[in-house]
């Protein structure tokens, strides 16, 4: 009997010693590369019957991820739906716990511009997925977004580019490569 206890013993310390990661509640965020999250972003330009996924803050696509600039951000990047419903909101995407901030000039594809600032009288929140530069001096960029009155689109933008925008560039930290 003592031989079995010191067998487990030492099996237990060795897991210990090994650092091994302990048990969680908290479900880990899915990893995803670069490539994948802007692949999966373009899936909704053609996700409804040939046409880009509609535009809205209260429906939900049939992926379970809100028609909205942040739930489309969500699906692309494979956040969490469940909590807050649909993926977090843009005021979430900027915390530490979804992601970085960076500087303009390391944004690398798949990163996010992200203005999470509500003024009033002033534009409304909104979060892009930055795909490349689109001139040399950097004054413009492809990115994917989804935008109110026309739903999911691909479009060069300069969002975060003007002087005084309250744009911000972020690296999601789910993402790999």
């Amino acid at each position: 009997m003592m031989k079995v206890i010191s067998v487990v013993f030492s099996a237990f310390l060795a897991l210990v010693l090994a650092g091994a990661a302990p048990v969680s509640a908290a479900p880990a965020t899915e990893q995803v590369s670069r490539a994948e999250l802007l692949q999966r972003a373009e899936t909704w330009l053609t996700a409804n019957n040939g046409t880009q996924v509609p535009y809205s803050m209260e429906l939900y696509w049939h992926d379970g991820y809100r028609q909205d600039c942040s739930g489309f951000v969500s699906m692309a990047a494979k956040l969490e739906k469940e909590n807050p419903l649909g993926g977090p909101n843009t005021e979430a995407l900027v915390t530490e716990e979804y992601t970085i901030p960076l500087a303009i000039a390391d944004l690398r594809p798949g990163d996010l511009l992200i203005d999470s600032v509500d003024e009033p009288g002033a534009d409304f929140r909104h979060v892009v997925i930055f795909e490349r530069w689109t001139k040399d001096d950097r004054s413009e960029y492809m990115a994917y977004e989804q935008r109110g009155g026309h739903g999911t689109d691909h479009r060069p933008l300069t969002y975060g580019l003007e002087p005084d925008s309250k744009y911000r560039a972020y690296r999601l930290k789910n993402v790999v490569g």
